[in-house]
């Protein structure tokens, strides 16, 4: 079941403070839909971008723009499912513009694979990996070499293709956050990827709004700073879509 999108003025304020002091700013024209951590949940990403497609048959616009916001792999049922998923444009949008960002699991990954060293591929066993390589068929314990043989050609494709960062208006699509005090063209890969602390404390001004997933909550999460939007879909709580809209904040939940 996915949620209807909600207007914003009828979500709890706690969880919608868009007050004066919220930047959050797309152009005229301009919606986003960014989707949090999948983790393998392939039936709840098939039923988000349904209600995406309900939403924008409904509510038309210019230029939508459907972002991922990372960790397709891991711990869910269906990880190459999700890659399939992600790597061509949703059936009933297929105008729709999509960018896929990359997670921290994603990357440990093609870390492992291009150290082709049983060291770097512990760290993501640890952390789901070994379910992931069963639904290509493979084993934890074959060498990473015989991973990257194994996994499909698109698949593969498109988690080396995977982008770290994208600005849109006011807001920047990340997986993890952004270091606070810290430029965006100096952010670094690791901050962008893994960052928990400082940034989800932080209570002062950033040079924009990040959306991000990494850390799970029940709720989304609306601050000044940042929007995050990791419910926790491989936890047993939802899969949660931000849809946003001039200044509005919406989402849906599937």
């Amino acid at each position: 079941m996915v949620t209807k999108t909600l207007p914003p003025e009828t979500l709890p304020p706690e969880t919608l403070p868009l007050d004066a002091d919220f930047t959050g700013w797309l152009p005229a024209g301009v919606r986003v839909y960014a989707i949090g951590d999948v983790h393998g949940c392939d039936d709840r990403l098939a039923a988000m971008h349904d209600a995406i497609a309900d939403d924008l048959a409904a509510h038309p616009i210019g230029h939508p723009l459907l972002i991922h916001l990372g960790d397709y792999i891991d711990r869910g049922p269906n990880s190459a499912d999700v890659l399939e998923r992600i790597a061509r444009p949703p059936a009933r949008t297929p105008a729709l513009t999509v960018a896929n960002l990359m997670g921290n699991h994603e990357d440990m990954l093609l870390t492992a694979l291009g150290s082709g060293r049983r060291e770097e591929a512990s760290h993501w066993l640890q952390n789901g990996g070994g379910e992931t390589l069963a639904r290509w068929g493979l084993s934890w314990r074959d060498p990473p070499a015989a991973w990257e043989a194994g996994i499909p050609p698109r698949q593969l494709g498109t988690m080396r293709g995977l982008s770290t960062l994208l600005r849109v208006g006011t807001y920047v699509f990340v997986h993890a956050g952004l270091r606070p005090g810290v430029a965006l063209h100096a952010q670094t890969r690791e901050d962008m990827l893994w960052i928990r602390e400082p940034f989800l404390s932080h209570v002062g001004d950033m040079e924009c709004v990040v959306v991000h997933g990494h850390t799970p909550a029940h709720e989304p999460t609306v601050r000044r700073h940042r929007i995050g939007i990791d419910t926790g879909a491989v936890l047993g709580g939802d899969l949660t879509c931000a849809v946003l809209q001039g200044r509005d904040v919406a989402f849906l939940r599937s």
